[in-house]
């Protein structure tokens, strides 16, 4: 909306041209969602905790998870708060992948926004049921991905795959992306939500990724930047760099809140909605296989669930001590910081080596 104000001031002031810049209005987008998160955070804690909205801890989980019994959760809505508000103050309007993201963040926003609701003041302990949260989950989803179909301006490169590290390498999808932008989505979605289990653990993996992201949008919505490296040019792609950019901001504000000892929890209304919104800016810029790479704990903690219930079922036996994979090096003897840090060393390893697709080809 501000873009609106100074496109008008820049016609009389031409200082204000500086707001045309995509890099300088990521920057003030990422700026005000940190802003926002650090301001608002210890408000909406002070409530969440009068309210007595608080964890419910899983007597099966690591004796030590005990202590967080009571902490404030629900917290990811200050989180969709910094990103929306910082979004539409800095992003160009007229581009419906704003609007594309933006809907499908607050589409899984609100059905983790229920889930929550129903377990922590309900107190009703299965909260939503998991067909009916798979069925919400694809409706926003398979929505998601028939207005990107439909409205593609070139379908040659944006319904075909792209292979990493390869020039011009594409693989065409056809009606298939519809079925492939629904895994992505739902996908990272529901990764992220099983990753946030320690304090901080999921939420710096998300800052780190759509910064990542952030780049890549802004080398493929630049004709010039995609020509030179090889990747494909999509036409406005460019502004899910502010929409990275503000999700990292309102990430990083979190996190001050969120780092061990956690002060609060963002529960699923943010795991949900962040898992969503990283899958659905790769979609965009067509970078999946790429944040198959760069989510790579989101992946791994995915696996240790699939592997581990597999694995009772059909031996009996348990691969780990206790899944999803943070748990099992808790139960090793692992401190929480420990587990954590060393997650966030391997995201941002992954991280770096996905950047670096955009020159190896």
């Amino acid at each position: 909306m501000l873009l609106y104000l100074t496109d008008y001031l820049s016609q009389h002031y031409s200082g204000f041209n500086l707001f045309g810049y995509l890099t300088f209005r990521a920057i003030l987008s990422a700026l005000t969602a940190l802003s926002i998160s650090l301001l608002v955070g210890p408000l909406m804690i002070r409530h969440l905790s009068i309210r007595q909205i608080g964890q419910q801890v899983r007597d099966l989980g690591p004796e030590t998870h005990l202590l967080k019994a009571g902490t404030p959760t629900m917290g990811g809505a200050l989180i969709l708060i910094a990103i929306c508000l910082s979004t539409l103050l800095w992003s160009r309007l007229d581009n419906y992948y704003v609007w594309v993201v933006l809907g499908v963040t607050l589409a899984f926003g609100t059905i983790g926004f229920v889930d929550d609701y129903r377990k922590l003041i309900l107190q009703d302990s299965q909260g939503i049921s998991v067909k009916a949260k798979l069925f919400w989950q694809s409706a926003a989803a398979i929505t998601a991905a028939l207005v990107l179909y439909y409205n593609a301006q070139d379908p040659a490169i944006e319904h075909a795959l792209l292979i990493p590290f390869f020039k011009d390498l594409l693989i065409p999808l056809g009606g298939f992306y519809l079925v492939f932008t629904y895994l992505v989505i739902v996908g990272t979605s529901n990764a992220v939500n099983l990753t946030d289990g320690l304090d901080g653990l999921a939420i710096m993996p998300c800052v780190l990724v759509a910064g990542a992201l952030g780049i890549f949008a802004y080398a493929s919505g630049n004709a010039v930047f995609a020509n030179y490296l090889g990747i494909p040019h999509i036409a406005g792609s460019g502004e899910m760099m502010v929409f990275c950019a503000s999700l990292a901001g309102a990430g990083l504000g979190f996190l001050w809140f969120n780092t061990y000892p956690a002060q609060v929890f963002m529960g699923d209304i943010g795991a949900l909605a962040l898992g969503a919104a990283i899958g659905v800016v790769a979609v965009i810029v067509r970078q999946e296989l790429i944040l198959l790479l760069m989510g790579g704990v989101f992946v791994i903690e995915t696996v240790s669930v699939i592997l581990q219930v597999a694995s009772f079922k059909l031996t009996g036996k348990r691969l780990f001590r206790m899944a999803p994979l943070h748990h099992h090096y808790e139960l090793k003897g692992w401190a929480e910081p420990k587990v954590i840090v060393r997650f966030w060393i391997i995201t941002v390893i992954l991280v770096l080596i996905g950047l670096s697709s955009l020159k190896i080809r």
